[in-house]
């Protein structure tokens, strides 16, 4: 059965996600619309976990909540870019936040992301976002 909403364009085939939300209903929603469209995900609930995951695993993409209990999205992203770039320390990274406004947009910025989705999102908004962030760490396909 085919649909017809904007996302249905949008394919994630071959992209690999860590999805970090220390909240669990709200890390499977994410982790489900990704893997609707085809990514590849591995959700944890900590930024800890993210960061050890994200060595081992070196996803294509970060996504990530900010406000999570001990070390939340402002230190993994740190983390993260204290790496060098074959490491992981490159990797496209977007805050998934109920932060809002241009102050946190700007701080979330500055600290390493290259995007701020706000919470509640809508499956276009993330994987578009996704996809985008997929595209900055993939060569040109030959064609």
């Amino acid at each position: 059965m085919k649909s017809n909403s904007p996302h249905d364009d949008v394919y994630l085939g071959g992209v690999s996600v860590l999805v970090v939300d220390d909240y669990g209903p709200v890390r499977a929603v994410v982790a489900a619309m990704l893997e609707h469209c085809g990514a590849t995900v591995t959700a944890v609930g900590s930024a800890a976990e993210a960061f050890e995951a994200l060595k081992r695993e070196r996803p294509d993409v970060l996504v990530s909540d900010l406000a999570m209990p001990g070390k939340g999205g402002y230190w993994l992203i740190g983390q993260v870019r204290a790496l060098p770039p074959e490491r992981g320390g490159a990797t496209p990274a977007a805050a998934l936040t109920g932060f809002t406004g241009p102050e946190h947009r700007a701080s979330i910025l500055r600290a390493g992301f290259q995007y701020h989705i706000e919470k509640p999102v809508t499956l276009e908004k993330l994987v578009g976002v996704v996809a985008l962030l997929a595209l900055k760490v993939r060569p040109p396909q030959q064609g």
